[in-house]
């Protein structure tokens, strides 16, 4: 493969991993659903921790699911046409757009689930570690935020360890992002006013 063909191709996996992650699913279903508009709730992010606070446990699950899709499917496919290097853009391509999507005036979740949905593309094992960190810290804590970033935080380690260079370079990246995406978390926590897990706060913010 020449460099020039390369090039095309890891720029069409950015663009196509981009367009994937997009697909707002918080705010599809909750639509379907009759809720009222997700962006009204809470912080106003369409992400699962969000939908959450509707009070429909099904609908942030559904949510959670979907976010996760996109970033898996988004790897896979573009590891398909594209090849190994190119899917790595796709994936970062798929959190860039989850957090800004274009169809949502660049206003979106924070990335954690399709994060995960990447991970378990391009290496299951530790996205299982990540929901073993994400639970206990969620069942000690009751706190999903900090979950999300001490498990992020392991992430770019155990893939240095177990998996390749490459690969846990894209989740240093994205786990700085992930970090800056939480940075009001960051500070509420800080403060130790951050919401818990299952509270139905209109007011709550994440």
């Amino acid at each position: 493969m020449t460099m020039a063909l390369l090039t095309v191709y890891c720029l069409a996996a950015l663009i196509f991993g981009y367009l994937v992650g997009s697909i707002p699913f918080g705010l599809v279903v909750t639509k379907l659903a009759g809720t009222p508009d997700i962006r009204t709730i809470g912080s106003g992010n369409i992400g699962a921790t969000n939908v959450l606070r509707t009070g429909h446990k099904s609908l942030a699950a559904a949510t959670l699911f979907g976010d996760a899709l996109k970033g898996t499917a988004a790897v896979l496919l573009a590891a398909w046409w594209f090849g190994r290097d190119p899917a790595l853009l796709a994936g970062l391509g798929a959190v860039l757009g989850h957090v800004f999507p274009v169809w949502l005036g660049f206003k979106g979740g924070k990335g954690v689930a399709t994060y995960i949905g990447v991970l378990i593309a391009l290496a299951w094992p530790i996205a299982a570690a990540f929901g073993v960190i994400w639970g206990i810290v969620a069942y000690a804590t009751r706190t999903s935020s900090l979950s999300g970033l001490i498990a992020s935080a392991a992430t770019p380690l155990l893939l240095w360890w177990i998996a390749d260079g490459r690969t846990a370079f894209l989740f240093l990246v994205l786990t700085l992002f992930l970090w800056f995406t939480h940075r009001g978390n960051i500070a509420r926590l800080i403060a130790g006013t951050e919401g818990k897990i299952g509270k139905k706060a209109e007011a709550a913010r994440s």
